[in-house]
């Protein structure tokens, strides 16, 4: 699985940015998707993530009520909605794969994307 991330910029604290993430492969539709950021200085950290069907989802405390994930298997793509964005949330977001797995420990995605930066101004 080859993943592509994209939708990333810059926006004004409180704006909102969707994030896409296209994967390449015949078995996305197995896989659980997470989003990943990575802040200047700082490691890796778990932002939200679905299982297969998109019927699940799991998010990091200081997200909650503001993303939001999606994903449409027919399209292999899965989103990362973001609304009331706040200066912390700038980072480098990345997408990533996991085949039968949902949850939030980076070593159990097999598959990772690019990064796409999101910068929040205050």
């Amino acid at each position: 699985v080859q993943l592509q991330a994209s939708g990333g910029g810059l926006v004004q604290a409180g704006g909102s940015l969707r994030l896409s993430c296209a994967a390449s492969g015949r078995t996305f539709s197995s896989y659980g998707m997470g989003w990943f950021r990575q802040a200047p200085g700082k490691e890796r950290e778990f932002v939200i993530a679905t299982n297969w069907s998109g019927t699940m989802a799991y998010y990091t405390d200081s997200v909650k009520g503001r993303f939001t994930i999606s994903r449409d298997n027919a399209k292999k793509t899965v989103y990362l909605q973001m609304n009331n964005l706040k200066p912390e949330d700038t980072a480098v977001y990345y997408c990533a794969a996991a085949p039968r797995y949902s949850g939030s420990a980076p070593r159990a995605y097999e598959y990772w994307g690019q990064g796409t930066q999101v910068t929040v101004s205050s």
